[in-house]
């Protein structure tokens, strides 16, 4: 039985090396296509090795049988996230065929689309894939917003780092990591950032425009991400420093100690009374 469940686990780690394969051959075809320098190459191999790394963790640690057909597609839009990657880091050398970045981005955002109806269709909605889905999601978005603030300022760099900020004050305030309710606006407002940094990559808009539209989806991601602070605030402190209450009450009767009666009334003998 222990040689079945290594076998079955060791199957979706199997299709991780292939996509690392995958990730190495676009590489290839994107060095040979346009002369990438070695800064760009070991951005995208550091970015293929940690990605393969990770993933293979994570699934070992999920015990996965399957990698599933919605994993597939996350993991097709994490290689094209690398090739975008190499090229943004390549940019700081010579700037990439803009056609080029365009059309790996593209693909990309629009595949964001296309993994969540596989996983609900087929049933293989899983943590691990929302989870994958999500980081490569927030990555992209980085390293977008690197690209385009090489040309509008570092300010567009907010957009990129917001979500990673998020994550960081969630260590020290632990109650961020509450869960949040589903919501639409959310989804719409994390979907502007990469078209809206997407176009001003390609430079089709006039400057003023194109400085406008980031802001304007930058304002969009900094109302988003308040609003589901000040509702964290609300739903998830509370409830956490009400389980904190209870749980220092709960170990007295946990190990069978009843709660201390209270002490009784000490009262005068007839002859202090006398006395007083």
């Amino acid at each position: 039985m222990a040689l079945n469940d290594t076998y079955g686990t060791r199957l979706p780690q199997q299709e991780t090396m292939v996509g690392a394969g995958v990730q190495l051959l676009l590489l290839v075809l994107l060095g040979t296509a346009i002369g990438m320098g070695p800064v760009g190459w070991l951005t995208g191999l550091a970015f293929g090795t940690a990605t393969w790394a990770v993933l293979t963790r994570a699934l070992r640690r999920a015990r996965s049988r399957s990698f599933g057909p919605a994993n597939r597609v996350t993991l097709g839009r994490a290689i094209l996230v690398g090739g975008v990657t190499a090229l943004v880091a390549d940019s700081f050398r010579s700037s990439p065929p803009v056609s080029l970045l365009v059309g790996l981005t593209a693909v990309a955002l629009i595949l964001d689309g296309v993994d969540g109806k596989v996983a609900r269709r087929t049933g293989t909605s899983s943590a691990l894939g929302a989870r994958f889905d999500m980081e490569v999601d927030a990555f992209l978005i980085l390293v977008l917003s690197v690209y385009v603030a090489m040309s509008l300022g570092p300010w567009v760099l907010l957009i990129g780092t917001m979500r990673y900020g998020f994550v960081a004050a969630a260590r020290v305030f632990p109650w961020l990591n509450a869960p949040l309710p589903p919501g639409m606006a959310r989804k719409t407002v994390a979907a502007l950032q990469g078209v809206v940094l997407l176009v001003a990559g390609a430079g089709v808009l006039p400057y003023g425009v194109t400085v406008a539209a980031v802001a304007a989806a930058l304002g969009a991601l900094v109302w988003s991400f308040g609003r589901d602070i000040l509702w964290l605030r609300r739903h998830g402190a509370r409830p956490r420093a009400a389980e904190a209450a209870r749980a220092e009450r709960l170990p007295r009767t946990l190990v069978g100690v009843a709660p201390a009666a209270p002490a009784a009334e000490v009262r005068p003998a007839p002859a202090e009374r006398a006395a007083a």
